[in-house]
Formats: structure tokens, C-alpha cells, sequence
């Protein structure tokens, strides 16, 4: 059974940064697309980044050049460090792994709170 489990939400100043981690357990994670998303209250769930097939990073615009996405394959993990964070950045954010046959698997979140 695949496992990804978040760490590193926490409550931030705006201006602040964090980074989240995910550690998925099995054999998925090195042909698998990681990605982290996220939901804010009373929205949607929405992609924050991604990498490709191909192992380019792909961004929001709303987070571009703030946020940067990257895996440690030996770890199994993968990371969303996150700067210049703002209040509209406050979500629950979950890691995602698209395997190589197409399941999806989330994570069970890790709570992003940004406020002074």
C-alpha cells in the first residue's frame, strides 16, 4: 500500500519561509510524478508544483519564484521549500505521487498558516 506522509506545516510570519517535506514508503517514488497541491478554506484544491515526466519543475504562477519543488530519490522524499510567504499562501498542503500505471495517492496534508 502507498504511504506519503507531509511534515513541516507550521504558523509563519508573512515574509517568512518554510519547508514542507514528504516521505512516500514503497517502491513508487522513483517512477512516480510528485507533485505538492493545496487547499485553502472554503476552496479548491489547486497545484502548487510539479515535476514532469521529464524532471522539470513546474510552478503556479502564484508561486513562481518563491516556492521551488525538489526530491531526494535515495530519501524517498520530496520537498516544497517555500519564501516570501504571504497570508493568501495559508492552506493545508498535500503531497501527490502519480505512478507509472496512473493511481493517484495524496497525503494527508500538512497545515500552512501565514499571519503576523
Amino acid at each position: 500500500q502507498v504511504q506519503l506522509v507531509e511534515s513541516g506545516g507550521d504558523l509563519v510570519q508573512p515574509g517568512g519561509s518554510l519547508r514542507l517535506s514528504c516521505t512516500a514508503s514503497g517502491s513508487i517514488f522513483d517512477s512516480s510524478i510528485m507533485a505538492w497541491y493545496r487547499q485553502a478554506p472554503g476552496q479548491g484544491r489547486e497545484l502548487v508544483a510539479r515535476f514532469t515526466s521529464g524532471g522539470t519543475a513546474h510552478y503556479a504562477d502564484s508561486v513562481k519564484g518563491r516556492f521551488t519543488i525538489s526530491r531526494d530519490n535515495a530519501k524517498n522524499t520530496v520537498y516544497l521549500q517555500m519564501n516570501s510567504l504571504k497570508a493568501e499562501d495559508t492552506a493545508v498542503y498535500y503531497c501527490n505521487a502519480v505512478t507509472y500505471l496512473g493511481s493517484s495517492y495524496y497525503g494527508q496534508g500538512t497545515q500552512v498558516t501565514v499571519s503576523s
